[in-house]
């Protein structure tokens, strides 16, 4: 026979008992500033034109023969475009696909230097000349 009463059940556990997770650290690690896509760049840069010029999506769109919504999402950095795609935007917005690419690098190689300079400026002296006046 078995030890338990007659009219008593056996209750099962159906999840078993977690440990508490530990306590997260005071100050958490701070995570590597992360490198921007190649998408983002491109986006920005065909948004700054055609605002730069006053266009609208629409128009823009229109003149590149694709669709709104998906210029829209260029500019977002939601779609990666395919080099046709990416002249026809440029040349809609009196640009080349080198002169987009061109502009697309520089804030590639800006956005580099920032994260560069934020770097060295915490951890290196100041090298540079001080006027007082």
């Amino acid at each position: 026979m078995s030890n338990q009463a007659p009219n008593q059940a056996r209750v099962i556990p159906l999840r078993p008992k977690t440990v508490p997770a530990p306590a997260a650290p005071a100050t958490p690690a701070r995570p590597a500033p992360r490198e921007p896509l190649f998408r983002d760049l491109v986006g920005d840069v065909l948004r700054r034109e055609r605002l730069a010029q006053e266009r609208t999506l629409k128009d823009v769109a229109d003149e590149a023969r694709i669709s709104m919504p998906y210029l829209s999402e260029l500019e977002r950095g939601r779609k990666e475009a395919s080099s046709e795609v990416l002249a026809a935007a440029a040349h809609a917005l009196g640009l080349g696909l080198g002169d987009l690419l061109s502009l697309a690098q520089s804030e590639l190689t800006r956005h580099t230097r920032s994260r560069t300079h934020a770097r060295t400026t915490t951890s290196a002296p100041y090298n540079g000349l001080c006027l007082v006046a």
